[in-house]
């Protein structure tokens, strides 16, 4: 007991409540005590697997089920065909195209003009070939889908006799303005691309 303590007569508390420094624990004792989670188990796709995730798998109940209508992709209706087929016949025109242009501005160009002046006339070649067949082999494609989904409904089934027709009215009906004989040049070159595609699509499968 100190001195200010006797003078004062305060008694120095040794109740339960009484702060034991020899007692007191570390950081460490209590640190792991308390449960930690697993940050692992804090990721948004924890626990998730792909038989778990929906949209990565297609159901078969939902694939179009008439016969021959299976193709390299799987396919759950006409709305599929149409966006598969217009948006691989345009983005393959459009590659056609761009070739197509660049080739014709490098032979368009001299060969003694400034760098500067062949690049402008490779570019202008390729902006004007490569949109211009992407966009025309685009909605050829676009018409082909929906005629040939409409024919297969319509007969139950889908094969080659469906995709030549399409193809070949889909062709006419592009040039249609142009005249008989223009039609039916594209008619018949529809019409064969649409056979060709037929017949591969058959090896494949």
């Amino acid at each position: 007991m100190s001195i200010w303590n006797s003078l004062t007569g305060r008694k120095q508390s040794q109740g339960p409540d009484a702060f034991d420094a020899t007692n007191a624990q570390d950081a460490t004792s209590f640190l792991s005590e308390v449960a930690i989670p697993d940050p692992s188990r804090l990721h948004p796709l924890a626990g998730l697997n792909q038989e778990a995730l929906d949209y990565i798998t297609l159901e078969d109940s939902a694939l179009d089920q008439l016969p021959g209508s299976q193709s390299v992709l799987p396919s759950r209706g006409w709305s599929d065909d149409l966006c598969y087929g217009a948006g691989t016949t345009y983005l393959a025109a459009l590659t056609v195209g761009g070739a197509w242009g660049m080739a014709e501005g490098l032979s368009r160009t001299p060969a003694t003009a400034p760098p500067k002046i062949r690049l402008n006339g490779v570019l202008n070649s390729i902006t004007r070939r490569g949109p211009f067949l992407g966009n025309s082999a685009g909605v050829v494609a676009m018409v082909y889908n929906g005629l040939n989904s409409f024919a297969g409904y319509a007969r139950g089934k889908h094969d080659s006799a469906n995709s030549i027709a399409a193809g070949a009215v889909s062709g006419m009906v592009f040039k249609s303005t142009r005249g008989l004989k223009p039609m039916l040049i594209s008619g018949g070159i529809v019409a064969g691309i649409a056979g060709t595609w037929s017949v591969v699509k058959k090896v494949v499968l």
